[in-house]
């Protein structure tokens, strides 16, 4: 059973039916908290990401540490990005072409000038361990309480998994104000599940950088 389930895994095809968008951008510097402002850029370039169920958007989240920086923590303090860096949507394939439409365009983060440049696409990863920096949360919510809403919607999308656990809590400005937000890493996937949790991400606002999930490095 066990040499079966190891060929399984290995024949296993990643779908493209929900893939990741990688721009190439120029851009010196933008806000840490830049969820709201980047996401209303983009909206305004691309009026369907709104409507788009299975579009999101990636934060530009930086290295935590490099040559005796460290990563900034106050929403409103400046992240130095790299040439390396790079802006990413994930979206269904029927609107990887429209979204390449942002190429060549100049988006105003709050006084941050970013260029966006070419873009090719990326399949999910083929990863059992994943990872969500910022998941939804509610600031009453204790940490048990979340672990249990989380545990439940991950089941209500039977989602298959070995362990749960939650990290860094986090806050973001809006309009309405605050947004409390909860890291989570969810580990024992089988392959299938782990490209359906890439695709449909948990809790609301995933198309203003909430609820996606990446391969986590370690576990």
């Amino acid at each position: 059973m066990f040499w079966q389930e190891e060929t399984d895994e290995a024949q296993f095809v990643v779908p493209d039916d929900v893939v990741d968008l990688l721009f190439k951008i120029k851009c010196a510097t933008l806000p840490v908290d830049h969820a709201w402002p980047l996401s209303e850029a983009i909206l305004s370039e691309l009026p369907w990401f709104s409507e788009e169920s299975l579009a999101g958007l990636h934060l530009i989240y930086g290295a935590d540490s490099g040559n005796g920086w460290e990563r900034p923590q106050a929403g409103d303090d400046l992240l130095y990005l790299s040439r390396r860096t790079r802006l990413i949507l994930r979206l269904p394939q029927h609107r990887v072409e429209d979204a390449r439409t942002l190429t060549g365009k100049t988006l105003d983060i709050q006084g941050n000038r970013l260029e966006v440049g070419e873009a090719h696409t990326r399949n999910l990863a083929t990863s059992t361990t994943l990872y969500c920096r910022h998941l939804v949360t509610d600031t009453e919510m204790h940490e048990d309480e979340f672990m249990g809403i989380a545990v439940e919607a991950l089941r209500e999308m039977q989602i298959r998994f070995k362990k749960i656990l939650c990290g860094k809590s986090g806050n973001f400005a809006t309009p309405e104000g605050d947004l409390p937000t909860q890291s989570l890493m969810v580990s024992g996937l089988p392959l299938e599940d782990a490209i359906t949790l890439q695709q449909h991400g948990l809790g609301p606002h995933r198309n203003r950088g909430f609820g996606l999930f990446v391969p986590h490095k370690t576990v």
